[in-house]
């Protein structure tokens, strides 16, 4: 049995308590906890960091951080980074970016593997249990919410982005990457596998796909500008794309 399938199967059998989608926000931090867990009762320590994240960690970080600079992120920029899971963007980021940090994530041994591997004693990492940003009003340049967005209910997307409206100062941007139907990679290999995966009864956290139309009906009420779209294959630097689509917004 592979690795993918025994993590698959561990997670079917043992769900997270309280681990529904809906209701209590924190029932968020139950089903990602559980899925560390997980991994780190089966794997190595250094690859279940990984695999929570994603995997391809080095090029990961390096899209990522190459974004972050393409968008505006200034040198001296404080930065919020939603889901900052094991540290990926945080450890590149750290070599090239002198300005401040603020890295979020719902489980502790992510946000504690992240802090271990960045070697910058200015920069905050803060374990979080529940929708929200720690922020003072106004005190950021840019958030990021990259591989966040794809595991939330449409409901705290928004509220996400009503936080990062209330910490970004005027004119400040927010990156973030997304699913969506009209790319057919995301259909076939993400969405296909989340309704099989319902139907088996997997606790795995959840995949969710928006629409462009939506965010941008989300961005204006809340007092943003779309900066602009990209698709998941669009190459926006020369360091790669991420497979997700990416939006950029800009606070009014």
């Amino acid at each position: 049995m592979s690795i993918v399938s025994f993590l698959k199967n561990r997670l079917r059998r043992k769900p997270a308590p309280n681990a529904s989608p809906s209701g209590d926000p924190r029932a968020l931090k139950a089903v990602n906890v559980a899925m560390v867990d997980a991994l780190m009762g089966a794997l190595p320590h250094d690859e279940a960091m990984s695999v929570a994240i994603g995997g391809d960690w080095e090029f990961g970080g390096k899209v990522q951080t190459a974004l972050l600079k393409h968008y505006g992120l200034p040198p001296q920029g404080f930065l919020v980074d939603v889901g900052c899971g094991a540290g990926r963007l945080a450890k590149t980021l750290s070599e090239q970016h002198p300005g401040g940090y603020l890295g979020i994530d719902l489980v502790p041994a992510l946000v504690n593997n992240a802090r271990r591997i960045t070697p910058r004693p200015d920069w905050t990492f803060e374990v979080i249990d529940h929708i929200g940003i720690p922020a003072p009003e106004t005190s950021a340049d840019m958030v990021c919410f990259f591989s966040v967005m794809t595991h939330l209910l449409h409901e705290q997307s928004y509220w996400y982005l009503e936080e990062a409206h209330r910490v970004l100062k005027k004119g400040g941007r927010v990156v973030l990457s997304f699913l969506e139907f009209q790319e057919p990679w995301h259909f076939e290999h993400v969405f296909k596998p989340t309704v099989a995966g319902a139907k088996s009864g997997s606790a795995a956290p959840l995949n969710v796909f928006l629409d462009r139309a939506a965010i941008a009906l989300w961005a204006n009420d809340i007092g943003f500008d779309v900066v602009e779209f990209r698709g998941g294959g669009d190459e926006v630097t020369p360091a790669g794309n991420l497979g997700q689509a990416l939006c950029v917004l800009k606070k009014r």
